[in-house]
């Protein structure tokens, strides 16, 4: 038993031999782990100032580029005071035709949409029936006026017997009465022999006015009644008006102006108010105002010489009321809007820009009147602005004078009623500070107007 614990002790007993082996390699993994790291740690070393300077010098240049813009110089030029409603194409004269008389349609002389003049003939109705009856009324007056001729004899006969004592006075004042009631009998078949013929001229269906005839209502055969049947419609469209409605708070402006030049040029543009479809002049202004919507209704007048203005459509009347000449302009895209109000981005002489607030007056979508702030021959930038601070440098793409579109065209509006702002709607012009709270970056366009929807 001793003998097999010995043996068995023996057997499990690691010599020194077996475990150098194992020791040996542990040493030489750590060596390799331990100079790799080294290594690393000497290569980041190496590495690290250059990387730094890179950047740095990435950065350096990111700040020193140039940022393109386009420019353009405040210049002088005219900008319209224009106010700007929605108006809808209303016929000067729309004619409802109608029968006069009952019968059946024997004609239709027009085209639907054809342009017909004054007393061009559009339609007949049977005249036969109602030509009978001039024919029956005409033979009853000749037979009236026979009997009232032979009544005027009788009493002028009369007349001589009573001078010669030879007949009753009652007699020959009986015949004058006779005289008097064929008198009458004739009057009478006078009167119902010119309805006869009137009825006859009504089954003959001519223009009233010169105009655009619409859809037929009845078709050629068909029994028409008088005073119920509409027959077609007949529209003057040359020339034709737009009536539109204007603020009550701007009737004054508009009245003086009225009372000053006359006639008010008006333009008439699409719904969309983006395209011009005629110009007018406004002729008439309603006599009081409508209390539920605070407005008055305005007429204007076109020649729609090539009708491009229909009747029923919906047009943007744009009115204008004055006009400004020799006022500073820029265009409205070069406005940005600050925490102090307005402002717009001037290149300097070392390409730099500096923020200057300014004092917008009056303005439509595309250029704005500047009451103060710039001076005419500054350079301010319209495109760009997204990523430029005060003192940035920019690289000048364009430079366009401001006053190239001297805004003598009517401007346009994206929808609705606009109209230019005052002047003391503004903010106060003060300098931006070189230092200290900067500008947010583009906002958009701030031309305001305001206006009603009729």
């Amino acid at each position: 038993m001793d003998d097999q614990t010995a043996e068995s002790r023996d057997r499990h007993r690691i010599t020194p031999t077996q475990t150098e082996p194992r020791r040996s390699g542990r040493r030489r993994l750590l060596v390799i782990v331990g100079l790799v790291v080294l290594i690393a740690i000497i290569a980041l070393a190496l590495l690290r100032p250059h990387a730094k300077t890179g950047a740095g010098h990435g950065r350096q240049a990111a700040a020193n580029a140039a940022e393109p813009v386009a420019v353009t110089s405040v210049s002088t030029g005219s900008m319209p005071i224009e106010l700007t409603e929605l108006g809808t194409v209303v016929p000067i004269t729309n004619v409802t035709m109608q029968a006069k008389v009952t019968g059946y349609l024997m004609q239709v002389l027009y085209q639907e949409g054809q342009h017909v003049k004054k007393g061009d003939l559009l339609e007949v109705i049977d005249p036969r029936p109602y030509q009978a009856i001039v024919d029956q009324y005409e033979g009853l007056l000749a037979h009236d006026k026979a009997v009232l001729e032979e009544a005027r004899v009788d009493n002028a006969r009369y007349q001589r017997l009573i001078a010669q004592n030879s007949v009753a006075a009652q007699t020959a004042r009986d015949q004058e009465f006779v005289v008097q009631q064929d008198e009458g009998q004739v009057k009478n078949d006078e009167g119902n022999l010119a309805a006869a013929k009137l009825n006859v001229f009504y089954c003959y269906i001519t223009a009233p006015v010169d105009g655009r005839v619409g859809i037929r209502g009845v078709d050629m055969g068909n029994y028409v009644t008088a005073g119920s049947t509409t027959l077609t419609t007949l529209t003057q469209m040359q020339p034709i008006s737009v009536i539109f409605t204007l603020p009550q708070d701007q009737l004054a402006q508009v009245t003086d102006r009225l009372r000053a030049v006359g006639d008010l040029p008006v333009s008439a543009w699409d719904s969309a108010n983006l395209k011009k479809i005629a110009d007018g002049t406004v002729r008439a202004l309603d006599s009081q105002i409508d209390t539920s919507t605070g407005t008055v209704r305005l007429r204007a007048i076109f020649t729609n010489e090539d009708e491009h203005l229909f009747p029923n459509q919906f047009v943007n009347a744009h009115l204008l009321v004055d006009t400004l000449h020799d006022v500073m302009l820029l265009p409205t895209n070069a406005l940005q809007t600050g925490p102090n109000g307005q402002f717009v981005y001037v290149v300097q002489p070392d390409s730099t820009v500096k923020v200057q607030y300014v004092k917008v007056g009056v303005s439509d979508n595309d250029h704005a009147v500047i009451t103060s702030g710039v001076k005419i021959g500054d350079r301010v930038v319209t495109d760009g602005t997204n990523h430029l601070r005060p003192g940035a440098k920019v690289s000048i793409q364009a430079d366009h004078p401001a006053a190239a579109a001297q805004s003598d065209t009517t401007s346009q509006t994206s929808s609705g009623s606009k109209h230019h702002k005052a002047d003391g709607e503004q903010g106060e012009t003060q300098q931006a500070p070189s230092t200290g709270q900067t500008p947010p970056a583009n906002t958009g366009n701030n031309a305001t107007q305001s206006g009603t929807n009729p």
